[in-house]
């Protein structure tokens, strides 16, 4: 199959709108990542995302509206949701709500309930306008490599596996959107993301955060966000990350590094130049640029073919805990806090 990569124009997205249409894959731009898309009401089409990811059936996918009506006949909106809807769409805020019968089970592996969302993006806004299909949509990479956050990225994991890539230049935020669980008394974040726990407490007055965002999930415990049960975000290289002040953490890092082969350090930009000569590289100087640095990152030692990466982290809180939820999983939860 050819792969075409095209900038996303009024051509572009009517083209795309067709392949929709025709129970095609699409892979697009939102303002967290790329993602892959299809017809969420069509099995075959979404069964065609999870066999381009090599992605695992029981792992669930995000359904994307361009408007808030598009959710009537798909799930239970609840009060709580409203409100959030009001507060945080459009934007990187994905709602787990109990689903209508009308949802396949395979959009939902299998679930009650379906995650859904309304990007901010442009370009993914257009899309869903154009194509006025709920559209199921992870994100677009091989399953278990970094998340894309540009369309060179979805085309090194996609070429030959789908018809169309839209060109909407870098993603923003650079991490996947926070999954809120409504399905009980109080939002729970399953997958954090740019809208933090606090930022919904500050709308609906609670909101905790579930136990399994900073630990593997226990054999036998389902996964009801993407995000949670599988290999997810990996480099090809053995990562460590290291928790402590930039003095630390350098010193922590050095002395592994300089006993090891091949080996690249992420670090934040205020301990870079504790590190000398050696290999490093930017995390940014907050968690924020380090969200949005991230999976170009790892992408990038990728390419250069490295061994190792010794990174250095964040304590997993506020803002940072979706970088750190990202890390930890790369990493393999190979966490050292100093």
């Amino acid at each position: 199959m050819e792969t075409l990569c095209l900038p996303a124009g009024k051509e572009s997205l009517q083209k795309a709108a067709e392949l929709f249409r025709a129970g095609q894959v699409v892979a697009f731009p939102t303002e967290t990542v790329y993602g892959l898309g299809a017809d969420a009401l069509n099995e075959e089409a979404v069964r065609a995302i999870f066999a381009a990811k090599e992605r695992p059936a029981d792992n669930p996918l995000i359904v994307h509206v361009a408007r808030r009506n598009q959710l009537e006949g798909l799930c239970r909106v609840t009060d709580t949701a409203e409100q959030l809807m009001d507060a945080f769409w459009p934007g990187p805020l994905t709602l787990l709500l109990m689903k209508t019968s009308r949802v396949p089970d395979v959009t939902t592996a299998g679930l009650p309930s379906v995650a859904v969302r309304c990007p901010s993006h442009p370009v993914a806004h257009e899309l869903l306008e154009v194509c006025g299909l709920p559209i199921a949509a992870p994100s677009a990479n091989r399953s278990g490599r970094p998340s894309p956050t540009t369309a060179r990225d979805v085309y090194e994991d996609m070429a030959g596996r789908i018809p169309l890539i839209l060109d909407g230049g870098s993603c923003d935020v650079g991490v996947e959107s926070t999954v809120l669980d409504l399905t009980g008394d109080v939002p729970c974040v399953l997958r954090p993301g740019a809208i933090t726990a606090e930022d919904v407490a500050s709308i609906v007055g609670q909101c905790t955060v579930a136990s399994s965002v900073m630990r593997p999930l226990k054999e036998g415990e389902s996964a009801p966000s993407p995000g949670m049960k599988h290999r997810h975000y990996a480099p090809k290289a053995k990562m460590t990350v290291f928790i402590g002040t930039d003095e630390a953490v350098a010193a922590a890092i050095i002395a592994r590094y300089d006993q090891a082969e091949n080996a690249a350090i992420l670090a934040h930009d205020s301990a870079l130049p504790l590190f000398g000569g050696r290999r490093a590289f930017s995390l940014g100087s907050t968690p924020r640029e380090g969200a949005h640095l991230l999976f170009r990152r790892l992408r990038e030692m990728d390419a250069l073919d490295v061994s190792l990466i010794f990174a250095q982290g964040w304590n997993a809180e506020g803002e940072a805990l979706a970088v750190m939820n990202r890390m930890a999983r790369a990493a393999a939860f190979d966490l050292v806090q100093l």
